[in-house]
């Protein structure tokens, strides 16, 4: 393997000839060996940091400040990277010190070296195109990693709210497949009123169209950028007009509603979107694990529990236990939202961390923000494809349990009344006798007005 020696202010490294990462990254690789995994785990983010010096060098070229071949050069490298170009160089390590320096040095020495050598030079000719005189020129890290960090997780949480259509519209075919199938509803695991196992699963797709709502009112206020702000939000060594520019064409080449804060120090030294996001993704992990509760519970059994539903099988569920199956789909998916409320936790304390005109600590609520929209996308669609689709009703039992209910002489209170009710409901609970007949033999009703009043579509709606 040749070498090439690059430098910097600590001296001159030997660099393999092969790395488009050059001086920069390779000291940050060596100090921050903490998770043994690199930032291009999250292609959103490269691509989001190739898309923010797109838009710097297009602005510069636009002032003046940049000529128009390097600008063409460090264009043609960005446009290769969201092609998928050299994302294995991307190396720094996904938490890091620096409040992201070395997330943005190791993007402008790939990009330098990329447009190095669509130039015809070798990589490291930095006296032809340097990776912070150019590919930086106008920005610090303090505007280009935040800005990339909000680009990044509106892409990711636009893929999660697809995601989470999929699984609510295969809730919602359950829904409509199960609506005439009487059950028993429960308050605090024990017996309520009769309700059809359509309108059970109605609930669960309800909630995920909810928090697609609260999810894309939360992408809008990471819209809002600091580009332009350099160090601590003043605009020191930019035009009087970058910021306003470089939004402009980074708008235009993510497709995304972007603005320009109106206070850039106070936008530099605020992540306050990012709490409201992570909250928001936490509600949404909440109520996702709740369904999954559900699931678990009602298809518990398949003897010794309530037996309501069946889940697709997907795997043995035990080295000793033959035949038992697990519902691991639901299981992994509350695993999940344990995750993203243990990262909502990380954010909080991230954030709060923050001094004066700088967060240094965004790489970590990057981190997490990104496993949370990216952990809650997969589990929705695992739930849907190898879940859901797949779910069948055990009709009889559900019905069964109904008519052998104590419940259901709630329904009978406007007609015999809460006193003979409740003592139908003691006697039936003493004897093992079912609710029906016990209104029979005492003569409450007539059967005819009894069957009248226990329909399916009296029992699950408000009365005429």
């Amino acid at each position: 393997m040749t070498h090439r020696i690059e430098h910097d202010l600590l001296g001159d490294r030997s660099i393999p000839d092969a790395a488009y990462y050059g001086v920069h990254t390779l000291r940050a690789i060596e100090n921050f060996p903490i998770t043994g995994t690199a930032i291009s785990i999250y292609p959103n983010l490269v691509n989001a940091l190739a898309s923010v010096k797109e838009a710097a060098a297009l602005t510069n070229r636009e002032l003046g400040l940049l000529d128009q071949v390097r600008t063409d050069a460090i264009v043609r490298a960005c446009n290769r990277i969201r092609e998928g170009v050299a994302h294995e160089h991307f190396v720094v390590d996904v938490i890091q010190g620096g409040a992201g320096t070395s997330t943005n040095m190791n993007a402008n020495e790939v990009i330098a070296n990329l447009a190095l050598e669509h130039l015809g030079h070798k990589r490291g000719a930095y006296h032809e195109l340097h990776p912070n005189e150019h590919v930086n020129l106008g920005q610090s890290t303090n505007d280009v990693y935040p800005t990339a960090l909000k680009v990044a997780t509106h892409m990711g949480v636009l893929q999660l709210v697809e995601a989470m259509g999929i699984l609510r519209s295969s809730f919602e075919a359950k829904a409509e497949e199960f609506k005439g199938i009487l059950k028993m509803g429960r308050t605090q695991l024990q017996d309520a009123v009769p309700m059809t196992l359509g309108q059970e699963f109605s609930t669960y797709a309800v909630m995920l169209g909810e928090d697609q709502d609260r999810l894309r009112e939360a992408a809008l206020l990471i819209c809002e950028i600091n580009l332009g702000a350099t160090a601590i939000g003043t605009g020191i060594n930019t035009h009087p007009r970058y910021a306003e520019f470089a939004c402009q064409h980074l708008a235009r080449i993510t497709g995304l509603p972007l603005s320009t804060s109106h206070n850039l120090v106070e936008a530099t030294q605020d992540v306050g979107s990012f709490v409201q996001l992570s909250g928001v993704l936490k509600r949404t992990a909440i109520k996702l694990s709740k369904t999954c509760n559900d699931l678990r519970l009602l298809s518990s059994g398949p003897r010794a529990g309530l037996g309501e539903i069946n889940l697709p099988p997907m795997q043995a569920g035990s080295s000793i236990m033959p035949g038992k199956v697990n519902p691991v789909i639901p299981e992994v998916v509350n695993q999940i939202a344990f995750e993203v409320i243990g990262n909502d936790v990380t954010i909080s304390f991230a954030a709060e961390a923050g001094q004066l005109q700088l967060n240094a600590f965004e790489p970590i609520i990057a981190h997490s923000l990104f496993k949370s929209v990216g952990h809650l996308r997969n589990g929705c669609l695992t739930l849907a494809d190898k879940c859901v689709n797949g779910i069948t009703a055990n009709e009889q039992h559900l019905r069964s349990i109904v008519e052998n209910s104590i419940g259901i002489v709630t329904a009978l209170n406007p007609y015999i009344g809460y006193t003979n009710a409740t003592a139908v409901a003691q006697e039936a609970l003493l004897t093992g006798r079912s609710v029906y007949q016990l209104v029979l033999d005492k003569g409450l009703l007539s059967q005819a007005k009894l069957d009248e009043v226990l329909q399916p579509e009296k029992l699950t709606q408000p009365r005429a």
